[in-house]
């Protein structure tokens, strides 16, 4: 094992929050690997960026952590359990733990924004009071919070589809830190929104997170972006890793190496 894989910083609380993968494979026909034999350590704090082309398991990676999608083979250590064999009330225990920023927001569009914000303790609630979105007091008040911290505390009441994009994104983030998590994964946050605001909300997550000692594993392709705001990059192509380091190290033939050819440097 390599110094990065054996290193684990520990937060503050004292939390190790560190994400061990081992040998991670999925195939959605048989024979067919999206991922092939993924290992990653990922450190219990900061940005980790996942870069590559369309098609290369990026998604796939991301979703395989939270089990929106179920690997075929291999392992995926968190905070003493292995995800990719949780079931039932053990995989939902663990995914509420984990918040989710998706690229096409997964607002409910007739909900108000504060009650999307909300919808990220559900987890927590008994069925019932999930059902009839009854909060307790101390929830109310948190996703208040965080809707300041994100820059939207007057949109509170406003209905989700009046939103732009960037707004969107950043009820997603509110939410996916409503959940209270121990890690925060973005599949390509900024792919449907302007320069300007995809710098706005690589921001936010990064503060957002930082300030609360959680790590972010984000699936992004801007390597712009990436280089800007992650502590550690992660190039893939065609399902494997070719490329781990700080972005400092990223150079012109490690991204031909990703990408496959020069064309697109010009």
């Amino acid at each position: 094992m390599d110094a990065k894989a054996s290193f684990k910083p520990v937060a503050a609380d004292g939390i190790d929050r560190s994400l061990v993968i081992r040998h991670l494979r999925k195939e959605y026909r048989s024979g067919l690997a999206v991922l092939k034999d993924v290992s990653l350590t990922i450190e219990g704090r900061g940005m980790t960026a996942i870069i590559g082309p369309s098609g290369t398991g990026k998604s796939t990676l991301v979703r395989c952590i939270n089990r929106l999608v179920d690997p075929t083979a291999g392992e995926m250590l968190f905070m003493g359990q292995d995800l990719a064999k949780l079931r039932g009330r053990a995989l939902r225990t663990a995914r509420r733990r984990i918040g989710m920023v998706f690229q096409e927001y997964n607002l409910v569009e007739r909900l108000s924004v504060i009650e999307n914000v909300l919808c990220g303790r559900l987890g927590y609630l008994p069925v019932w009071r999930a059902w009839l979105r009854k909060f307790p007091p101390a929830d109310i008040d948190r996703a208040f919070r965080l809707l300041d911290a994100v820059g939207l505390g007057e949109f509170a009441n406003i209905r989700a589809d009046q939103l732009s994009g960037g707004q969107r994104q950043r009820v997603g983030i509110a939410r996916a830190l409503m959940q209270d998590p121990d890690l925060v994964l973005a599949d390509e946050p900024t792919s449907s929104l302007d320069p300007k605001t995809s710098v706005e909300i690589m921001e936010l997550i990064a503060r957002r997170a930082g300030e609360r000692d959680i790590p972010v594993i984000v699936n992004i392709h801007n390597v712009d972006l990436a280089r800007r705001f992650a502590d550690r990059i992660v190039g893939m192509s065609k399902g494997e890793v070719v490329f781990d380091g700080p972005p400092r190290a990223l150079e012109d033939s490690h991204l031909m190496a990703i990408y496959g050819g020069e064309g697109w440097l010009e």
